[in-house]
C-alpha cells in the first residue's frame, strides 16, 4: 500500500510544474461481476492546456491514475472535454484508453487494454478551484470475450495552476 501511495504523490508532484490542471477523485467502484470485489476508489488526472477552445467548449488531452482499496491499478491518457454553462457551471467528460493492473484475482475487467469514459458536472468555486461529481465507467469494449466493466461514482476536487 505505501508503494501506491508513493507513485500517486509523485505522479501529482511531477505534474504540478507545467499541468492547466490537477484534479482529485474520491468514490466508489461497482464491478459489475457479482464475484468481483467492489471497492474504495482514488483518481489523479492531469489536464494539459486546450488545444481547442470554442465559445465554452474546450478540448484537451489528459492522462490519469487510478487505485483502488483493492490494489487494482488503471493509467491511461486521452481526450478531455468540458462545457462550461455560464462562468461557475460545467460539465466534463473524457476518454482514456489505458492498462488495467487486478490486484484482486476476482477484479478481473478481461483484457490489459480498457476504455475509461467520464462524464460529470461541476461548479465552480473561484478562478482556480471548482468540485464535480463524475461518473466513470470502465470496460474493454468487447475486445475480450470477458467484459464485465466497473462503474464508479466520484467525487472530484480541480486545481488549476
Amino acid at each position: 500500500m505505501k508503494r501506491h501511495a508513493f507513485v500517486l504523490t509523485g505522479l501529482l508532484l511531477a505534474t504540478q510544474v507545467s499541468a492547466q490542471e490537477i484534479v482529485l477523485g474520491l468514490g466508489y467502484s461497482d464491478f459489475l461481476d457479482s464475484t468481483a470485489a467492489d471497492a474504495a476508489l482514488m483518481e489523479v488526472e492531469y489536464h494539459h492546456r486546450p488545444f481547442l477552445e470554442r465559445n465554452r467548449l474546450s478540448l484537451g488531452w489528459g492522462a490519469m491514475l487510478s487505485y483502488d482499496t483493492e490494489d487494482d491499478f488503471f493509467f491511461g491518457g486521452g481526450l478531455v472535454a468540458t462545457y462550461g454553462f455560464d462562468e461557475s457551471w460545467f460539465v466534463e467528460g473524457s476518454l482514456m484508453p489505458g492498462a488495467y493492473f487486478k490486484g484482486n484475482p476476482f477484479n478481473d475487467l478481461g483484457h490489459k487494454l480498457e476504455f475509461r469514459s467520464l462524464l460529470g458536472i461541476g461548479h465552480r468555486i473561484d478562478d482556480r478551484s471548482a468540485l464535480s461529481l463524475a461518473v466513470v465507467h470502465k470496460s474493454n469494449a468487447s475486445i475480450s470475450a470477458t467484459n464485465p466493466g466497473v462503474n464508479s461514482l466520484l467525487l472530484r476536487y480541480h486545481r488549476s495552476f
